[in-house]
């Protein structure tokens, strides 16, 4: 009877951990929809960034707490992105397991494509520069790719019952990201090489992905705002070279690239950085679909 009762509570614990539900909180909403991708219905995913958000600055609030307290697994952008804003949380949290070593820690960087990386040193007056390279890597269907593999390998260590099942679902991924990113270069192959400017330098993965060229940027330097000085000499810049869109963020005051784009003849476009900037982009596939679709129009 005793080894029964032993052998009965150990089936119940088995069956139990085989049912349990993955608790992942990612810092971006681009993290969670990739995560969504390799873990279907065996995890709870939340982001803690909003798409219509600038993610260098996001406002702490309780809530938050209480998600990284739940958490299991922590998915960070890196590369110093949520530095003025995650370790208070994490320390706030308790939750030792999700702090940076820890198992429940996953800094989806670590196998990505990193552009951009300083190759001297770093100081305050280049601006909000990133010493550790630019942390918009995900704006790259590869890289995409490459953060679902660490996400299957990190949850298949969690849930090794699962294992199966997460591998299935990143190949599955791997294949469906594979055949949108031979439909959106083909939208893009004819404007190859075409001279942009962007608001920040947000897009270094995005326009090397699809072979566009940005000759400037509306922020002298990462995070300043740009001089009076340097509105003209960037209007010059594009009347000379004949650029005609100005790429935007959603979170920046559209006011000032107006009046350049008045100023030269260029246009206005706002592309969404992230999944969720717009009701309609709710996945990772969404956000390519609309971005090349009215960025495609606009250079046409």
């Amino acid at each position: 009877m005793h080894r029964l009762l032993i052998a009965a509570f150990a089936l119940v614990f088995a069956l139990n951990a085989q049912g349990k539900t993955l608790n992942i909180v990612t810092t971006t909403a681009d993290l969670a929809s990739i995560t969504r991708e390799v873990t279907g219905d065996r995890a709870t995913v939340t982001s803690i960034a909003r798409g219509f958000q600038d993610p260098h600055f996001v406002e702490p609030k309780p809530s938050f707490l209480l998600l990284l307290r739940k958490a299991d697994l922590l998915i960070v952008v890196g590369r110093e992105l949520e530095i003025g804003w995650l370790p208070a949380l994490l320390d706030q949290s308790r939750n030792a397991t999700i702090r940076p070593g820890g198992p429940g820690y996953l800094d989806a960087s670590s196998g990505a494509d990193i552009l951009d990386r300083p190759t001297g040193p770093v100081n305050r007056s280049m601006g909000d520069i990133h010493a550790l390279g630019n942390p918009h890597y995900w704006l790259d269907p590869a890289n995409a790719v490459r953060i679902a593999i660490q996400v299957q390998k990190r949850v298949s260590v969690l849930q090794p019952e699962n294992a199966a099942f997460y591998n299935s679902r990143l190949e599955s991924f791997k294949q469906r990201i594979n055949e949108a990113n031979k439909r959106w270069t083909a939208m893009l192959a004819p404007y190859r090489g075409t001279k942009i400017v962007t608001y920040h330098n947000s897009w270094p993965n995005f326009v090397k992905r699809f072979g566009l060229n940005v000759v400037g940027f509306v922020e002298p330097k990462p995070g300043v705002p740009p001089s009076p000085s340097h509105l003209l000499a960037l209007t010059n810049l594009m009347k000379r070279e004949k650029v005609k869109v100005i790429l935007v963020e959603p979170y920046f005051d559209l006011k000032t690239p107006q009046a350049i784009a008045q100023r030269s003849g260029a246009k206005v476009l706002t592309m969404q950085p992230s999944v969720g900037g717009t009701p309609d982009v709710t996945d990772y596939f969404k956000l390519f679909d609309k971005n090349i679709s009215k960025l495609v129009a606009a250079l046409r």
